[in-house]
């Protein structure tokens, strides 16, 4: 935006904002121009705090009236680039609409504004004997989380971020507030447009609002780590564990080079194998009974030792080892930036893809680890590359397209979890086919003038919006 421009939508914001939920200021646009992922930052031209959907409304108009560009923000979580603001324009920054609005403890539902942390909301549902189950490891905010479908260690039992949505309060690109959903368990009426929004990454419109399916905290939860001589042994496992109709809630593959780095990182000392960290969520009664045929199971795939951890202290201290280890591979090579790979396939396919992504990590010769939740099929490889370095640039980009085409010639996805963004626009047509254009002119009926983050997910021509 030109000098000129950012006047005019900072005089505008001003007569419906106050002078504090407005900024200018350099340091507030640089957090606000990067998310957690390689991709190049870049500044939006305002950054705003809404405090109400009101205020959102009101945003949403100005944007609209003055042709500049919107971008939802959330914590900066993400990891495809997905808050960059490619065309400036103004960043709509979360984090004061952070209310619990309401616990329906009876029906398993909470009512949250989308500034609402998965941490502030499982501390506020525990009064309740309530959970909130997505865990994608970070500590997102609940509306950033559905806007990219995230998932994480749960989902093998619990399901993703679209699992979970009953209903989304959604300002739309001129200013309408609709309801996607219901408080009813199931519905057969109209078309599914909580489907259509959890994932659309801020493309649709701005969740101001969200209604989500909670649970009861388990009596019991029992947790493990299994070691295998090979990636192929654990991931088989797996496959045993869930023909088996084991109620598993998480099975994590870590393989050996990721457990070295746990080991340096966590000050553990567990096998440096491919492991799996699984638990249980059940009565006492009925784990004894699943945790002794799971024994049965991974004995039958060699499995060459199994650790239980029953109280609070041990499972937290596997899963911190578990969810830092992203940390721990940037805390292991200084000056590097992480690329992780992102791809889901049928299970069948798991092994081969795992064993396929290994191999290619050890030709390139570069530091990566390999972690996933494969008891959906979903895998991460985490590759270090020095950003001021070409050609190891160039051999990242080339491995997570050779993972990416590996997954989509399988029947799989370019991603799991993390979602599109930037970085997996290329694969959508390959992906999608036909069914691309559909989405294209969803977009284009909902957003004619391409302001609502512009360039992520589906790529399109941005038509008035300022550049």
């Amino acid at each position: 935006m030109k000098l000129q421009e950012i006047e005019r939508a900072v005089e505008a914001l001003q007569t419906k904002l106050s002078t504090d939920q407005i900024t200018l200021n350099e340091t507030v646009r640089e957090l606000h121009g990067r998310d957690e992922s390689y991709h190049a930052q870049k500044l939006p031209d305002i950054v705003v705090f809404p405090a109400t959907t009101k205020d959102v409304v009101n945003i949403m108009e100005i944007s609209k009236s003055l042709h500049v560009p919107i971008i939802p923000f959330g914590l900066g979580s993400s990891l495809e680039g997905h808050v960059i603001p490619d065309n400036g324009g103004i960043t709509i920054d979360f984090s004061q609409m952070n209310q619990v609005l309401e616990v329906l403890e009876h029906d398993f539902l909470v009512k949250v504004q989308p500034g609402v942390t998965r941490t502030q909301l499982n501390k506020e549902l525990k009064k309740y004997g309530l959970f909130f189950p997505v865990d994608p490891g970070a500590d997102a905010t609940l509306g950033g989380m559905a806007a990219t479908n995230a998932s994480g260690t749960t989902s093998v039992k619990y399901g993703v971020m679209r699992d979970q949505v009953r209903d989304l309060e959604v300002v739309l690109a001129d200013g309408t507030v609709i309801h996607t959903g219901n408080k009813a368990a199931k519905s057969s009426s109209g078309l599914h447009l909580n489907g259509l929004f959890t994932g659309s990454e801020g493309t649709l419109g701005c969740f101001t609002e969200l209604t989500l399916k909670v649970y009861g905290i388990p009596e019991h939860v029992s947790a493990a780590r299994a070691s295998f001589p090979s990636v192929k042994d654990a991931v088989e496992a797996v496959v045993s564990i869930l023909q088996a109709g084991i109620p598993i809630a998480r099975v994590e593959l870590v393989d050996e080079v990721s457990i070295r780095q746990v080991n340096l990182f966590s000050e553990t000392d567990y096998a440096e194998k491919p492991t799996l960290f699984l638990e249980f969520h059940g009565n006492e009664a009925g784990l004894k009974q699943d945790i002794a045929f799971m024994n049965e199971i991974v004995e039958g795939h060699n499995c060459e030792s199994i650790e239980f951890e029953t109280d609070n202290a041990g499972r937290n201290r596997l899963w911190e080892a578990r969810h830092n280890l992203a940390y721990a591979f940037i805390h292991g090579n200084p000056g590097k930036k992480m690329m992780v790979t992102d791809v889901c396939l049928p299970i069948s396919e798991l092994a081969g893809a795992v064993a396929d992504a290994r191999e290619k990590v050890f030709a390139l010769g570069m530091v990566g680890g390999i972690v996933g939740h494969v008891g959906d099929g979903n895998f991460h490889v985490l590759l270090m590359m020095d950003m001021n370095d070409p050609e190891e640039v160039a051999k990242a980009q080339l491995l997570n397209e050779q993972i990416v085409l590996y997954a989509l010639e399988r029947g799989g996805t370019c991603t799991g979890e993390h979602g599109v963004g930037i970085g997996k626009q290329k694969y959508q047509q390959q992906e999608h086919g036909a069914a691309l254009l559909v989405m294209e002119r969803i977009k284009q009926a909902l957003d004619p003038d391409n302001r609502l983050n512009p360039n992520k997910l589906i790529k399109q021509e941005t038509r008035g919006a300022v550049q």
